[in-house]
């Protein structure tokens, strides 16, 4: 068994920043107060504060300029990918918006990869196919299958492809409990899914990006009904 991570006060306090910057509490633009008073008001040390202002500096919530103060930035103008794990954490609309993204990459990803994959990369494909069906049914199914997308995105040869793969996943995983409708079982999953890795190993492109389509639009709304 693993250990459970302890939450430490820079943990929490990061987490109150953030919920606070995100429910507008904090307004995008404006300069929080001076570190004196907002860290009385949150109970902590200024070093407490700063380690926490550090953390949202590279998430991209705030920004600090020195001798002025520290700003809440526009995340939605000016942020990047690595946010939406956040953003779908404080408000599952966002993984709407995420699956939309999901649609069309990931016909682009399995198109790409019948043309790209290697001898190797295909027979991965496979055995990763049948590991979706050996599963456990509910969550170990869904790795599995997050496996198999994983494995077809490195099949493309683009690892721009790959990074957009694992930013996606990572952004619905704080929702990955009410996203598991489509994995209760595991024969289901698999037949599901096979058309799109058994055309990628066959090498039929047009083949590939219409199983995918299909597949990502059915997994698409179990998932949003589980939402709901």
């Amino acid at each position: 068994m693993e250990a459970l991570p302890r939450e430490t006060i820079v943990d929490v306090l990061e987490g109150r920043l953030r919920e606070d910057i995100l429910t507008g509490r904090h307004a995008v633009g404006s300069y929080l107060p001076p570190e004196r008073q907002l860290a009385e008001g949150y109970g902590v040390t200024r070093t407490t504060l700063k380690h926490a202002f550090s953390r949202l500096v590279q998430s991209g919530l705030l920004e600090t300029r020195h001798g002025v103060g520290t700003r809440v930035r526009d995340y939605v103008r000016g942020g990047g990918a690595d946010l939406l794990p956040v953003l779908v954490r404080h408000n599952p609309d966002w993984v709407g918006e995420v699956f939309e993204v999901r649609r069309s990459v990931g016909a682009l990803i399995a198109e790409r990869a019948a043309v790209q994959a290697s001898e190797a990369q295909r027979s991965e494909l496979s055995h990763l196919l049948e590991m979706v069906r050996r599963a456990e049914a509910g969550g170990k199914v869904q790795l599995a299958d997050i496996e198999v997308h994983c494995a077809l995105a490195r099949a493309t040869g683009n690892r721009v492809y790959v990074l957009l793969t694992n930013t996606l996943f990572n952004a619905y995983l704080p929702v990955r409990a009410a996203l598991v409708g489509p994995f209760m079982d595991p024969v289901v999953a698999h037949d599901r899914l096979a058309p799109v890795v058994d055309a990628v190993v066959t090498g039929d492109r047009n083949a590939a990006k219409s199983a995918a389509e299909t597949y990502l639009e059915i997994t698409e709304r179990v998932m949003m009904e589980g939402l709901a």
